[in-house]
């Protein structure tokens, strides 16, 4: 059962609407582990959806094509037929010239972690050796990284879904992959043997450095959307914040009782949410190590020793929606919840047993949710219309941080609102 604070009325709080779901084929093994679906990822473009739907397997799915088979017809909606339930098996169909065809990758191994990359907008690589490469990716790129149990990396073409690259340097699961948001497809990488490695794949996949400070395995990295900073999290209780042009550590957010297994930078790139075991979500203003925001999952809030171990409310992801209003988060209480960041009780929720992961679509309108048992759940996001006062701060924040914030000649009131203390 959902526990909420005494000053939330229950009924207040929206159910989210549920509006389809992914079904991996049936196998003979799929009672066994590794069906999982640890990673779920929609392309820069929202062209493709990518969803690890266990046992090895990725698939590729054309996104439009996708939501528009979750569209309840009307006559299904008179019947009561409810959301599509789809099987993703030779659901190739017709397809016309050019139209984006969906692919099935047999990556070799459990695969941990995903993530697209494209060379949009286009920034020159960082690499010395600039003559001659193997692979020279154009801006109409879009490729797709794989971390697998086996310690590898493999990375796809999109398109064709042909293999390019095979990254080998671990020695442990890679467990998350994510690429800088610039164009320059720095590829980093976060393993369980307690490392993050960052790659250039427009130098042939050179690895450029490798990150350590984590004293045990790291769950999760993000980039910031200037990508000049780096998230990390792992089992721990400290979030790293890295300087990805020195490659060194700026600081470490002290505030987490339990591990911290899920990041992610806000579109302004102001806030930073930061999801734990400790039955917690923080929202921290990044350029000044300041906790802003406490989301909680388990009320009353236990204690930190209580928090510290084992509880049905571990949070297992939190995404950040691309309004930059809302966030989502994936709990073991068998919730997906729905938040805005001005308020402390959840927008909306829906059901969702033996969630592991949720990321929303390029536009914001869709969350997808992965689950234990390979499938992939989508819910439309809770939508309402900005402020011209958000957008504003929108674009500013994502050009000045906190402390130049401070600095304007404006209101005192107008500071806080532009440095979110407001929430």
């Amino acid at each position: 059962m959902a526990s909420f604070p005494d000053f939330v009325n229950e009924n207040e709080i929206g159910k989210a609407k549920f509006i389809g779901e992914l079904i991996p084929p049936v196998a003979p093994f799929d009672q066994k582990s590794g069906r999982e679906t640890w990673t779920v990822a929609f392309a820069p473009d929202g062209s493709y959806f990518a969803w690890s739907q266990g046992h090895r397997i990725v698939r590729l799915v054309p996104w439009k094509k996708c939501l528009a088979s979750f569209s309840v017809r009307k006559e299904d909606q008179s019947s009561g037929a409810g959301p599509r339930r789809l099987s993703r098996q030779n659901s190739e169909g017709s397809l016309l010239p050019g139209e984006p065809r969906e692919h099935t990758i047999d990556c070799g191994d459990i695969v941990w972690g995903l993530a697209f990359g494209s060379s949009v907008p286009e920034k020159q690589s960082r690499c010395v050796n600039i003559e001659w490469h193997r692979f020279k990716f154009g801006q109409d790129q879009l490729l797709l990284a794989t971390g697998l149990n086996n310690s590898r990396i493999k990375i796809w073409d999109v398109y064709t879904g042909k293999l390019l690259l095979n990254l080998m340097d671990h020695t442990d699961i890679v467990r998350d992959l994510t690429f800088a948001p610039d164009g320059s497809l720095v590829l980093v990488s976060a393993s369980r043997d307690k490392t993050l490695r960052v790659w250039d794949l427009k130098d042939d996949g050179n690895m450029v450095k490798v990150l350590r400070g984590h004293q045990n395995w790291v769950y999760c990295s993000a980039f910031s959307p200037d990508s000049s900073v780096l998230c990390s999290v792992g089992a721990g209780k400290a979030v790293f914040l890295w300087d990805m042009d020195k490659y060194t550590l700026i600081r470490k957010l002290e505030g987490h009782h339990n591990d911290v297994v899920s990041c992610e930078f806000s579109p302004d790139g102001a806030l930073l949410a930061t999801a734990s075991y400790d039955t917690r979500v923080i929202m921290w203003d990044p350029h000044t190590a300041t906790i802003l925001l406490e989301l909680g999952h388990l009320f009353p809030p236990p204690s930190p020793i209580f928090a510290g171990g084992a509880n049905d409310r571990w949070v297992r992801s939190v995404a950040f929606c691309h309004d930059g209003r809302h966030i989502a988060s994936v709990t073991d209480d068998m919730l997906v919840r729905f938040w805005s960041i001005d308020e402390k009780s959840p927008q909306a929720i829906g059901p969702l047993t033996n969630g592991l992961c949720c990321a929303f679509s390029t536009n914001g309108s869709v969350l997808a949710a992965g689950s234990r048992d390979g499938s992939v759940h989508f819910w439309a996001s809770p939508r309402s219309i900005a402020s011209l006062q958000h957008l504003c701060r929108l674009t500013l924040r994502r050009v000045m941080p906190t402390q130049q914030v401070y600095t304007l000649p404006i209101p005192f009131s107008m500071h806080d609102y532009l440095a979110y203390r407001t929430l």
